[in-house]
């Protein structure tokens, strides 16, 4: 079964950190990514740019709202994702609180769905 990990950050935290702190964080999350890989969980990891770099687009009665930088009134962000093969929910959260940024962030964990139902959006 495939989840979706959706690590959430605040931003302030990482532009604080120290380059040291930053790079042993770095670091942790390179090894994770890659004993992920070698047991076959990962499907894809990527980290997204900053918040402030963020379109927002709407289309509403025909007409086309765009707006920029970051959208919500929080502190943390949609810093990036990783996309990984869990047996069941309670593996894929597992996964998810061993990744490093977890311990100043939050990882959203949400199951994929194999194809886009025919009766409604969601169930």
């Amino acid at each position: 079964m495939k989840f979706i990990c959706l690590a959430y950050e605040d931003e302030n935290k990482f532009d604080t950190m120290s380059r040291h702190d930053w790079q042993v964080l770095r670091n942790e999350t390179l090894t994770y990514i890659d004993e992920l890989r070698k047991n076959g969980r990962l499907i894809s990891a990527e980290p997204l740019r900053s918040a402030k770099t963020a379109v927002m687009v709407r289309i509403r009665d025909g007409k086309r709202s765009i707006t920029d930088g970051p959208f919500a009134e929080t502190k943390e962000q949609l810093g990036g994702f990783f996309l990984i093969e869990a047996s069941d929910l309670d593996e894929a959260i597992h996964i998810a609180s061993k990744w490093p940024s977890a311990r100043i962030g939050s990882i959203e964990v949400r199951p994929i769905e194999t194809g886009l139902n025919e009766d409604k959006r969601y169930s």
